[in-house]
């Protein structure tokens, strides 16, 4: 089985906003956030890929109308250095070579690249799926969820949460871990709901300080402080604004305890961030 192993995030894109909609006490100026995908090398299964930020798909060519303008109302602004493609291809690996991909929930910016691996697993929520599933154009896209970046063959590439051995693990701080991804200890899902539908975090017990991917949970780092996380109108958008809030002193209690977090759009320079501005 596979031993400690050290995940790096990449900057796919930048997306502008102003801090004070995004942070409690916020300044009124912009803040470019970061649009991170994960990745690492499986000893077993090869390389792996956390989400896959934002790529061409949801910003050019053949799309729906409401894809369209959610793409002009967010304006990413796509770093190429730090598309998926481009930083596989640095590390030796082609885009086939990518054998599973985590999704930590279903928004745009965690999926946008999926039909860009051919060969990948896809490890994710399968309830969520079959919500996705279900339900017509309009209400997934008030969950801010677009299917038509989900490859045709999603389904039977899809191995669902729900089909994975229950972790035992309880993270510092007193949060319970879900399942565990690789069936190693490795990578373990933490339930951090209220952002999205089904939205989790990756918890990385073995690394030295044990690290905490709590994704969406919040924007900012400094958001997890007392009474920092922002109101409206950034509360409308969430799927559910008092699991987002308990998810939120759940991620902080775990960073009290002496984990390290990372989340997919702070702005800053993380210890994880591979650089990518070449």
């Amino acid at each position: 089985e596979g031993g400690p192993m050290t995940p790096v995030f990449a900057n796919s894109a930048t997306v502008r906003a102003r801090e004070s909609l995004i942070l409690r006490g916020g300044r009124h100026k912009p803040v470019e956030l970061r649009v991170r995908f994960g990745l690492l090398d499986h000893p077993r299964i090869g390389p792996v890929l956390i989400d896959t930020g934002y790529t061409r798909e949801t910003v050019e060519g053949a799309r729906s109308l409401a894809l369209r303008a959610y793409a002009r109302a967010l304006r990413p602004h796509l770093n190429e250095a730090g598309q998926p493609s481009a930083v596989l291809s640095r590390r030796g690996v082609s885009p086939e070579d990518v054998a599973c991909i985590i999704l930590t929930h279903f928004h745009a910016d965690h999926i946008s690249g999926l039909g860009q691996f051919p060969n990948a697993r896809i490890i994710a929520r399968d309830k969520t799926f079959a919500a996705i599933s279900r339900r017509g154009a309009l209400a997934n896209i008030r969950h801010g969820i677009f299917p038509e970046l989900l490859p045709d063959d999603f389904a039977t590439r899809l191995t669902g949460f729900s089909t994975l051995p229950r972790s035992k693990v309880t993270l510092p701080g007193g949060q319970p871990a879900a399942v565990d991804v690789f069936r190693d200890g490795s990578v373990l899902t933490v339930d951090l709901p209220g952002h999205a539908e089904g939205h989790v975090g990756l918890f990385f017990p073995s690394l030295e300080t044990p690290l905490l991917y709590a994704t969406d949970t919040q924007w900012m780092l400094d958001a997890l402080d007392h009474g920092r996380a922002p109101g409206l109108p950034a509360s409308v958008i969430a799927d559910d604004v008092s699991a987002g809030l308990k998810s939120t002193r759940a991620v902080r209690a775990f960073r009290d305890a002496g984990g390290q977090v990372m989340l997919c759009h702070d702005p800053a320079q993380q210890p994880y961030d591979l650089e990518t501005a070449l």
